[in-house]
């Protein structure tokens, strides 16, 4: 059973967040519930990976809720398809304002995961956020770095500084115009992609596989300022003391944004869970894959949010 919904964001943009909300078999709004915050990948919508991993949480006796962040999906807010980290980032603690309000939401009880970038916010929110209880994440990706290091972690921070000009001059283009300069976040087309595990990014965006038409695949290029500058692991070795569970694929060119937040994070309940043969994107919706994923997060999330 699911329900979709609409709440204010009370961050002060004017933003009004559109959810679904996943319940679980014999849902009694009278009792409390633990509850996960599910965050989709970068260029995604709800309706996508984070709601399939909504629902099947749902099967497992959490409640649920998968959401668009602000100026995406149904979420509202201008301009469209904006992706500054920061404010992804504040989105989920957002949802769980709004959870609080909810009578079957046990407050003490809320846990937060994301796939891909939705992954990465979900672990800055948990740095900033200390009603977020436990954090669950697949095919994790620190969006900064993935930008200043590329897919395979081979470039250095500085080397990256051409992204800084070029997210400078789009705002300059920007200034007065109705069309603004966008970027790619997956492969816009298939010959794009620079390898094989890119080009299947552009497949899940762009064909029935999985393409949504509130899911254009793209932020804008004024957002590359921020994007290369924010590291989602920030101050980890710090406050990252929730317990973590993440989930990679052995195939994956991601893995290494994985491992970093293992090794950054305060946490001394931390685990990283290896699908075999699954690369970053199959995770995504593969079912063996996204199945065996799910039997590791549903008990992670029942054991901590007890």
């Amino acid at each position: 059973m699911s329900s979709n919904v609409s709440f204010k964001n009370l961050n002060g943009q004017g933003i009004t967040m559109a959810a679904t909300l996943h319940f679980p078999a014999g849902f009694d709004e009278s009792k409390k519930y633990a509850t996960v915050v599910v965050s989709h990948p970068g260029g995604g919508v709800k309706e996508q990976t984070a709601g399939l991993y909504a629902s099947k949480l749902a099967e497992n006796g959490l409640v649920a809720i998968a959401f668009d962040r602000s100026y995406q999906g149904a979420s509202s807010g201008e301009p469209r398809q904006l992706e500054n980290p920061y404010v992804s980032t504040e989105d989920i603690s957002a949802v769980i304002d709004y959870l609080t309000t909810l009578p079957y939401v046990d407050q003490a009880r809320i846990g937060a995961m994301g796939i891909c970038a939705g992954a990465g916010y979900s672990a800055n929110a948990a740095i900033n956020d200390r009603r977020i209880k436990a954090l669950g994440m697949v095919s994790a990706v620190n969006i900064g770095q993935m930008f200043r290091n590329g897919w395979e972690n081979k470039v250095k921070d500085a080397d990256a500084v051409a992204y800084l000009d070029f997210g400078s001059n789009a705002r300059t283009s920007d200034a007065g115009k109705p069309e603004l300069v966008t970027i790619p976040l997956a492969p816009l087309k298939k010959e794009d992609a620079p390898n094989a595990e890119l080009a299947e990014a552009w497949e899940y965006y762009h064909t029935p596989r999985a393409e949504h038409p509130r899911a254009p695949g793209y932020a804008l290029a004024r957002n590359l300022n921020q994007i290369i500058t924010y590291d989602a692991y920030h101050l980890a070795e710090a406050f990252l003391t929730q317990p973590i569970l993440a989930v990679a694929g052995s195939a994956a060119g991601s893995k290494w944004m994985s491992d970093d937040l293992l090794a950054r994070a305060a946490s001394r309940d931390k685990t990283l869970h290896i699908v075999q043969g699954a690369n970053h994107m199959s995770l995504y919706d593969v079912p063996s894959y996204v199945n065996e994923a799910v039997a590791q997060l549903a008990p992670f999330f029942q054991r901590t949010l007890k």
